[in-house]
C-alpha cells in the first residue's frame, strides 16, 4: 500500500452547478444519481435525467410564481424533495437559505427572517414550523411537490423556456449557509455558484471515488451538502439518502456504500461500537492480533483485510471503501484502525466561509496527525501568529448584510484556527485561536493539542482543558464502565503531565456526570462549560 506523492486526478471544470446538472443529465441519463428507501424495503431511483427534469419543472414553476431574485429558505430532514428544492432555488437565479432544522422554531424564524426570506420551502416533518413562518411569507410544502412539478412540466410542454433559458452568473451569491454560533450569534455565510464548484473540482482532484455513496450528514451545512451530495455527483455515482440516522446502519446493510462522508463523532461511535462488540464475545484480544498480523502483511504488499475482517465490514454493508472525515480534530489512532480493517480514513479541513473545503489527505498519500494537502488553486499561509489564512476561489463572498465588513486582509482569509504547513502542503492543526489559553507567565497552551492526549484513551468519551481561576483543568465525561473512577483519571493525566513542560501541567481533574453541551453541529459548546 504505497504512501508517496502522484498526480492530481484529473476532471472537467464546470462554473455554475447548472451547468453540472446538465452535463451529468446528458452524459449519465439514466443512470441513478440518487436512491432511498422507503418503508423498509422499498428503494426509491432517480436518474440522473429525472433529477434534471424535475429540477426544470421545479424551477419554472417558481419563476413563474414570480420568485425572482429572492432568498428561499429551505426546511427539512435529509431528502430527495431537499436536493431538488436546493437545485431549482439556486439554479434560477434565486438564493437558497439552508436553516438547521434542529434549531428551536423560534429562532429558525429569527434567521429566515434575518435572511429576508420571501418564501420558505419545508418538510412534512417541520410542517408546524413552515406554517408558522409562512404566515408572513410564501409557504412552499414538499408535500405539494407533485403538483408543482405537474404544473412547471405542463408550462415546459407548452413552451416555456423561462428557467432553462435563465442565465447564471457564477460570482453572484447562490447560497447562504449559517455558521454554528459555537461562541456567539451565527452568521449567515454567502456562497456563490463559483465557491462551490471551485470546491467540488479542487476536492475532486485530491480524492477519488469508486462507487456509491451514503449521504449521512445534514444538508444544512455545507459540508454535508458540497462534500457528501454535490462531488459525488461529480463524480458519477449513486448517492443512498439517509433520511434518519436512526436507520443508518440498516441503510448501510441496503445500500452497501463504498464510500461516506463523516464528522468524528460518528467515526469515534462506530469505533466503540466495533470493540465493545469484541470485548463482549471475548474477541477482542484476537481482534488486536489480527490488526497486528494485517499491518504486517501489508507491508509485504498481501492484503488481506476484507477476509480478516469481513465482520468489521458486515457493520457498513460489507462494501466500505474510503470515510472522508472533516469538521473536527480526529485523533489519528482511529485514522490507523480503520485502514487496519481495510476502510481508509481520509482526515479532512474546512470551514463554511471557504465552500468548505481547504484541504484533505489524498487516496495514496497521507499523513496521520495532518488535515490532508491543501487543495490545488486554494493558497494557505501561517500568520505571524500561527493562525491559518486562506486565499482563493472557494473564500466566500461575505457575510450576509455585512459582505464588505473587512474580514479578507489582503485577499486572505482569516480561519480561526492554529496550525502550520510542511515542506510538502500538507496542513496541521494545532487549536482554534479563540480557545488558547494565555497563562499569568506569558505562556500559551492549545487546550486542543492536550485533548487529543487525553481522549486516547479509551476509558475517556470526551475532554475539554480551559483555564479556571489560573488554574489548568481538564473536565472529562467517562465511558459508562469507568463512572466516577477519579483515580483513574488522576493517574491518566499524571502520566500525560510527565511528557509536558511544567507550564502545560493539568492540575485540576473534573469528571462529569453528563456528556458536554453541543451545537447542532455536534461541537462542544465551550462557553458553556464553566
Amino acid at each position: 500500500m504505497k504512501n508517496r506523492p502522484y498526480p492530481l486526478y484529473e476532471h472537467r471544470e464546470f462554473h455554475t452547478l447548472k451547468e453540472l446538472v446538465c452535463r451529468q443529465a446528458k452524459e449519465k441519463a439514466e443512470q441513478t444519481a440518487f436512491f432511498y428507501s422507503k418503508g423498509k424495503e422499498t428503494l426509491i431511483e432517480k436518474s440522473y435525467c429525472t433529477f434534471k427534469n424535475e429540477i426544470d419543472a421545479l424551477g419554472t414553476y417558481l419563476l413563474e410564481q414570480n420568485h425572482r431574485n429572492e432568498k428561499i429558505a429551505i426546511i427539512g430532514e435529509n431528502c430527495y424533495e431537499w436536493l431538488l428544492a436546493f437545485m431549482a432555488v439556486v439554479n434560477s437565479g434565486n438564493v437558497a437559505v439552508a436553516i438547521d432544522r434542529e434549531l428551536p422554531a423560534d429562532r429558525i424564524l429569527q434567521l429566515v427572517q434575518y435572511a429576508d426570506c420571501k418564501a420558505v420551502i419545508y418538510s412534512l416533518q417541520y410542517a408546524d414550523v413552515g406554517g408558522q413562518i409562512s404566515n408572513e411569507m410564501t409557504g412552499l410544502p414538499m408535500a405539494d411537490f407533485p403538483s408543482y412539478l405537474v404544473k412547471g412540466q405542463v408550462s415546459i410542454d407548452f413552451g416555456s423556456t423561462i428557467f432553462v433559458s435563465e442565465q447564471i452568473e457564477e460570482d453572484k451569491p447562490a447560497a447562504i449557509f449559517f455558521t454554528s454560533g459555537t461562541t456567539g450569534e451565527s452568521k449567515g455565510v454567502v456562497l456563490s455558484h463559483k465557491n462551490l464548484c471551485f470546491n467540488v473540482y479542487s476536492a475532486s482532484k485530491n480524492v477519488v471515488l469508486h462507487g456509491s455513496t451514503i449521504s449521512v450528514l445534514p444538508y444544512h451545512h455545507s459540508f454535508g451538502l458540497v462534500a457528501g451530495v454535490l462531488a459525488v455527483f461529480h463524480y458519477g455515482f449513486p448517492v443512498f439518502i439517509n433520511q434518519s440516522l436512526k436507520r443508518l446502519l440498516p441503510e448501510m446493510s441496503l445500500a452497501k456504500p463504498q464510500n461516506t462522508f463523516l464528522v468524528p463523532l460518528f467515526v469515534e461511535t462506530f469505533y466503540r461500537q466495533i470493540w465493545d462488540a469484541a470485548e463482549k464475545s471475548g474477541r477482542d484480544v484476537l481482534l488486536k492480533s489480527l490488526m497486528k498480523v494485517s499491518n504486517i502483511l501489508l507491508k509485504l504488499g498481501i492484503d488481506l483485510r476484507k477476509k480478516l475482517f469481513s465482520s468489521v465490514h458486515q457493520v457498513f454493508g460489507g462494501c466500505l471503501e474510503c470515510i472522508v472525515c472533516g469538521g473536527a480534530p480526529l485523533d489519528e489512532k482511529y485514522i490507523k484502525a480503520f485502514r487496519s480493517w481495510g476502510i481508509m480514513l481520509l482526515n479532512g479541513y474546512g470551514i463554511t466561509e471557504c465552500s468548505p473545503v481547504v484541504s484533505v489527505n489524498r487516496n495514496h498519500y497521507w499523513r496521520d496527525k495532518s488535515v490532508g494537502q491543501v487543495l490545488c488553486g486554494c493558497q494557505v499561509k501561517i500568520g505571524e501568529d500561527g493562525e491559518v489564512l486562506v486565499k482563493g476561489d472557494n473564500v466566500m463572498l461575505g457575510y450576509y448584510k455585512n459582505e464588505t465588513g473587512g474580514f479578507l486582509q489582503d485577499g486572505w482569509y482569516a480561519t480561526g484556527d492554529l496550525g502550520y504547513v510542511d515542506k510538502d502542503n500538507f496542513l496541521f492543526l494545532t487549536g482554534r485561536k479563540k480557545n488558547l489559553i494565555i497563562l499569568s507567565n506569558g505562556e500559551n497552551v492549545s487546550p486542543e493539542e492536550l485533548e487529543q492526549e487525553i481522549i486516547r484513551d479509551d476509558a475517556v468519551a470526551e475532554a475539554v482543558v480551559y483555564d479556571k481561576a489560573h488554574v489548568l483543568t481538564v473536565q472529562i465525561y467517562p465511558r459508562e464502565s469507568y463512572m466516577g473512577k477519579q483515580e483513574y483519571f488522576e493517574k491518566l493525566i499524571q502520566k500525560i503531565n510527565r511528557k509536558q513542560p511544567i507550564y502545560k501541567r493539568i492540575n485540576q481533574v473534573i469528571l462529569r456526570e453528563r456528556e458536554f453541551e453541543k451545537s447542532t453541529t455536534k461541537k462542544i459548546l465551550r462557553q458553556m462549560i464553566q
